[in-house]
């Protein structure tokens, strides 16, 4: 999200917070969701009280995903996130959730790659708990832990190395293909070789996503 767009959502929920009674549930949810990056377990716990009593629909909203988009003015992918990882935190880290007042809980993103890791059966509880410590205990960047998830995703499902191999190669494939068409003097021959490579990686990646 840009910081035009941070700047548009919070005058957005700050006008409609003037509208509501401050101690209504409405106004809450929205003063939480100002300070969604500090505070995304106070948001994450609120999305889910309106998700599960369906108060969205009172305040004029046909779904949970239009209110999150319309009124809150987070994506709905982020809302999808947030819950997961807020109801993951209720379910399997309940501790942590006394941690919210002290120090900062991790990037709800890194909460959701541990759900995922208790979730998929490839992943064994070796591989949990090395996780759990490098998201809860050192507290590394989303980042670094984005490519941990991703590397024992991989050392159990060789598959997904060779199509992250194959989505890297077609990406820069396609940057090379852009930059030789701004170069005159580039032969003719190899604008063109590159440009059926550039074919070819399309065509077997829809391959394999025809065949998963």
């Amino acid at each position: 999200m840009t910081q035009t767009e941070q700047t548009k959502g919070s005058q957005h929920i700050e006008q409609l917070m003037r509208q509501l009674p401050p101690d209504s549930e409405r106004y809450q949810v929205l003063a939480t969701a100002k300070q969604f990056k500090s505070s995304w377990v106070e948001l994450g716990e609120w999305l889910a009280r309106v998700s599960n009593s369906r108060r969205f629909a009172e305040w004029g909203f046909a779904t949970f995903e239009e209110y999150c988009t319309r009124e809150v003015r987070i994506r709905r992918q982020t809302a999808e996130k947030l819950l997961l990882a807020f109801r993951f935190l209720e379910r399997r880290e309940p501790g942590l959730l006394e941690r919210k007042a002290g120090r900062p809980l991790p990037d709800y993103r890194s909460v959701d790659l541990l759900r995922q890791a208790d979730e998929q059966e490839h992943f064994s509880m070796a591989d949990y708990s090395e996780l759990r410590q490098a998201v809860i205990e050192e507290e590394r960047s989303h980042p670094a832990l984005a490519r941990q998830f991703r590397d024992m995703a991989q050392s159990h499902r060789p598959e997904l190395k060779v199509q992250h191999q194959h989505r890297n190669a077609l990406l820069a494939a396609k940057r090379l293909s852009t930059s030789l068409q701004e170069i005159a003097d580039v032969p003719h021959q190899m604008v063109q070789a590159v440009a059926q490579l550039v074919d070819y990686l399309e065509a077997r990646q829809m391959q394999r996503e025809e065949e998963t």
